[in-house]
């Protein structure tokens, strides 16, 4: 059962459309990430299911009811923000029970569930600190305590951890998604990284240009993108133009290899071919029986414990592999290249 729907969302500033149709279920529990680049429209969506914007056109409706109208108060939705927005003359436990004092909860009940919100995000002892006084993963922590204290149906993060160093930010990505299966809120992530995403959502939808390219879990999205822009933007995949040669065919520059080609395609259309970097396989020779292509290794480097390649196929066409197998290829050396055509996807 959706604990939020989107229906037809619109939304203009001035004479520029930001969102053009965001139609969307979200279901109770659920861990649902809004992926895209800068100025795709995560955040204004996220605005409007936080009630800080009104939509130009379409509904909002949480558990059923239409709430496109309502203030923010009467939504049971919280966000946090990226920059945390703590108060700083306030000490951690003072931050945290903000909301619950403005509830005009009694002293023992704030102190209680102050108590439980320190030890889920594992800060006992801090209670007394000032914001100053904590790292950048603290004061996340504490933000999130803030919001979650109030019980909301949903939880709205904004790029919660784009301020935060690459391991910490992977440190807080695994303690986001255990809070989150803990307390079994719903949570709607905004992210414009591709690993955030992955690594912590029950779905992900992709969002270009003010409207969603796919929605589906982080395994569909990966292994069966629906657009060009999809694949590109999730994971590090090469592009191949080809043209539809048969039911499990495909041609490129003159040469045909198998490949799953969706049943919705004909013989002689456009695709793309999206074939991932680890995917792609490459020797001095081709494995008997194999299928290949004629190819060049133009450079190779060892970088993030992997071997990069970078390789030039027969017609001139860029492709980058990498790699845990060690080989003694040198630059220039001749290759062949190939693929399993399970592990790779056709676009139209």
């Amino acid at each position: 059962m959706s604990i939020l729907t989107l229906e037809n969302i619109h939304k203009d500033f001035g004479d520029t459309e930001v969102l053009s149709g965001i139609s969307l279920g979200v279901a109770a529990g659920e861990f649902l990430t809004l992926l895209g680049p800068s100025g795709c429209g995560k955040t204004t969506t996220l605005r409007i299911i936080a009630g800080l914007e009104t939509p130009t056109a379409g509904r909002v409706f949480l558990n059923g009811a239409d709430v496109t109208e309502k203030p923010p108060e009467q939504r049971n939705v919280n966000t946090v923000f990226q920059n945390y927005a703590l108060f700083p003359h306030m000490s951690v436990a003072a931050n945290i029970g903000y909301g619950l004092r403005l509830r005009k909860a009694k002293k023992a009940e704030i102190a209680k569930k102050v108590s439980e919100m320190l030890r889920l995000v594992k800060l006992e002892g801090y209670e007394k600190r000032l914001p100053a006084s904590l790292s950048g993963g603290q004061r996340q922590r504490v933000a999130i305590a803030r919001a979650v204290i109030l019980a909301p149906h949903i939880l709205l993060l904004d790029e919660p951890l784009g301020a935060l160093d690459l391991q910490l930010r992977r440190q807080m990505q695994v303690e986001l998604k255990s809070l989150q299966e803990t307390l079994n809120i719903t949570f709607i992530y905004i992210t414009h990284d591709q690993e955030e995403a992955l690594n912590m959502s029950d779905r992900i939808a992709v969002m270009r240009d003010g409207h969603i390219e796919q929605i589906g879990t982080p395994e569909d999205i990966y292994e069966r993108p629906a657009t060009r822009f999809a694949a590109s933007f999730i994971g590090q995949t090469n592009l191949l133009e080809c043209g539809v040669a048969g039911a499990d065919t495909l041609s490129f520059a003159g040469r045909r290899f198998p490949a799953r080609v969706p049943d919705k395609m004909a013989v002689g259309d456009s695709a793309a071919l999206c074939l991932r970097m680890e995917r792609l396989r490459f020797a001095k020779s081709a494995p008997g029986g194999q299928w290949s292509l004629p190819a060049t290794l133009v450079e190779h480097r060892f970088a993030g414990g992997a071997l990069h390649a970078s390789i030039r196929l027969f017609d001139g066409q860029a492709l980058t592999a990498f790699t845990q197998t060690k080989h003694d290829l040198e630059p220039g050396d001749a290759i062949r290249v190939w693929w399993d055509e399970k592990q790779t996807a056709v676009i139209p």
